[in-house]
């Protein structure tokens, strides 16, 4: 079964892209053969490769603010924002910087360690990169690490956004390119590819995950996960979704996702990419205690931490404290340990 063991350092700033690898370092059957796996035979071989890497003790806390909700152009079948869906969510301006800052000094009090920006946007014009890069250096400026989701960038915005120091970029692959004609039509694969290599030229780290419980089968979650596992380097941050179903959208009505597979496909993000943080996204709301403990034991590292996602609900701050002394667990920062 194939290991990546040392991953790449990114791209300098300024030089030539690089070309795919020649040959992918897990292969669509390989992964599709892992998810095949007894759940305690893949579980057992996803915590030992998740303490290989990490404490497997410790979780991150990141938390994650809406700065800029509603009326996106996009659109995505899940989601609440689209201008295409009958969602019931206004569009809303972007937030000013004191309100945004205000939310960072509460979320680290509550003890986040990495604070989220997300902006409902196609790609964001000059002036929207400008404003949202002032966040960055004043949120980073209060000690958190920085992400942001924003759309699709190019080179001179991923630029502007690593020298305001943002530690992360948000953009999701969402699931595999078979499935995602059926999923968003308004964005192609490749935008989402070219961003992401955009991202890295400027030397900005990637958070690059999905969502799964869209009405796909297992070929095409382990689709998304081979398009991840063979990014070169893989994304230091995966998030992983449950599909959050919103009234008005499109997907709205779909099949739950048994919460096994769910643990699973936490489970193989973590054997194909040891040393990136897998984080629990969307979804957690709806997992009851014991599913989030199997995916901590199945190498999750990272959650979402605060009531609200966007705008969807997640769980109680109380109740994830709660819920992390039950296990004996304590948060860190994630830096992997080898």
């Amino acid at each position: 079964m194939p290991h990546t063991q040392n991953v790449p350092l990114p791209t300098p700033r300024g030089a030539a892209r690089r070309e795919p690898p020649t040959s992918p370092r897990w292969t669509v059957d390989a992964i599709a053969a892992l998810y095949e796996l007894p759940f305690p035979t893949l579980v057992h071989r996803a915590h030992t490769t998740h303490r290989e890497h990490f404490d497997p003790s410790a979780i991150q806390l990141s938390s994650l603010l809406s700065i800029k909700t509603g009326g996106c152009p996009e659109d995505c079948g899940y989601c609440s924002q689209s201008a295409h869906h009958d969602s019931g969510l206004a569009a809303q301006p972007l937030m000013p910087l004191e309100d945004v800052l205000a939310a960072a000094r509460a979320a680290q009090a509550a003890g986040a360690h990495r604070f989220c920006m997300g902006a409902a946007w196609r790609s964001p014009k000059p002036r929207q990169v400008a404003a949202v890069a002032r966040m960055v250096a004043e949120v980073k400026a209060l000690g958190l690490e920085t992400c942001v989701t924003l759309g699709m960038l190019d080179d001179a915005h991923a630029r502007e956004l690593a020298d305001a120091g943002l530690d992360y970029y948000n953009h999701n692959l969402d699931t595999s390119p078979e499935f995602y004609g059926k999923v968003i039509t308004t964005r192609t694969y490749q935008d989402r590819l070219d961003t992401l290599q955009r991202v890295r030229e400027a030397g900005i780290k990637v958070c690059c995950g999905g969502i799964i419980g869209m009405g796909e089968d297992r070929r095409v979650r382990a689709g998304l996960i081979a398009q991840l596992a063979n990014l070169d380097p893989y994304p230091e941050s995966v998030p992983i979704n449950n599909l959050m179903q919103v009234a008005g959208t499109p997907l709205y009505g779909a099949e739950a996702l048994d919460p096994f597979e769910f643990v699973r496909t936490i489970a193989v993000a973590r054997i194909t990419m040891p040393r990136a943080m897998v984080r629990l996204s969307a979804g957690r709301e709806h997992m009851d205690d014991a599913t989030q403990a199997l995916c901590f034991l199945a190498g999750a590292n990272s959650i979402f931490y605060g009531e609200v996602l966007l705008t969807t609900a997640n769980p109680r701050v109380d109740a994830d404290r709660r819920l992390l002394a039950r296990l004996g667990m304590h948060t860190g920062d994630g830096v992997c340990m080898a």
